[in-house]
């Protein structure tokens, strides 16, 4: 860990601490499973409390799902915006989301590489925002939940290890995820492409 970001953990400022929430919080932004292995082995180190540990990426993720409905909301009247969408992607997703709105976004969350196109989509169809959230935020609390336990466990039972077996195994468990992930995507594309329903301009 670099000597910045352990000066900044160790600091009692407000400032540093404003500023490690924020690092966190866009950490989430572009790497989320990362982030939550990450910060749990940190926590697990004692280098950050469980309770600001939690609290950061509980509050980065649900401002990242939030971010990814209005990314699909704006998306399907804004020409610029719409090139983030794949029309065709998430135009297959109108009647499922229609009658399994708040299984498939609470499902979305546990299934690696599904939670953009499906939260784009909820966006895109306008669906009630307000359940969206609240779905939103009770899978965030059992993935996130989860995943962070399994990682500061991790991290406890590691903690006598060299730095790069320790680092190494988190890393292979991210990766996987991300293959697990991948092959959702394809697999669900390849779904598309046997019965695609045409996108209607709006």
């Amino acid at each position: 860990m670099s000597p910045f970001l352990l000066n900044l953990i160790g600091s009692d400022a407000t400032g540093g601490t404003a500023l490690l929430f924020l690092i966190i919080v866009f950490g989430v932004f572009l790497l989320e499973d990362t982030t939550v292995v990450v910060v749990g082995v940190l926590a697990a180190d004692g280098i950050i409390s469980v309770p600001f540990a939690l609290s950061s990426l509980y509050a980065g993720i649900v401002l990242g799902d939030i971010g990814l409905y209005f990314l699909g909301y704006a998306a399907s009247t804004n020409a610029r915006l719409a090139r983030y969408v794949d029309h065709d992607f998430v135009t297959p997703f109108r009647a499922w989301l229609e009658n399994r709105f708040v299984l498939t976004v609470f499902s979305a969350r546990f299934i690696p590489g599904s939670r953009f196109p499906t939260y784009t989509a909820s966006g895109f169809f306008r669906s009630p925002l307000s359940t969206f959230i609240i779905t939103a935020i009770a899978a965030t609390s059992i993935w996130t939940t989860l995943l962070f336990t399994v990682s500061y466990w991790f991290g406890s039972v590691t903690s006598g290890w060299l730095t790069h077996a320790r680092w190494g195994i988190a890393g292979a468990f991210l990766i996987a995820l991300f293959f697990i992930g991948r092959h959702n995507l394809l697999a669900y594309r390849a779904r598309k492409e046997e019965t695609t329903v045409p996108f209607v301009e709006r």
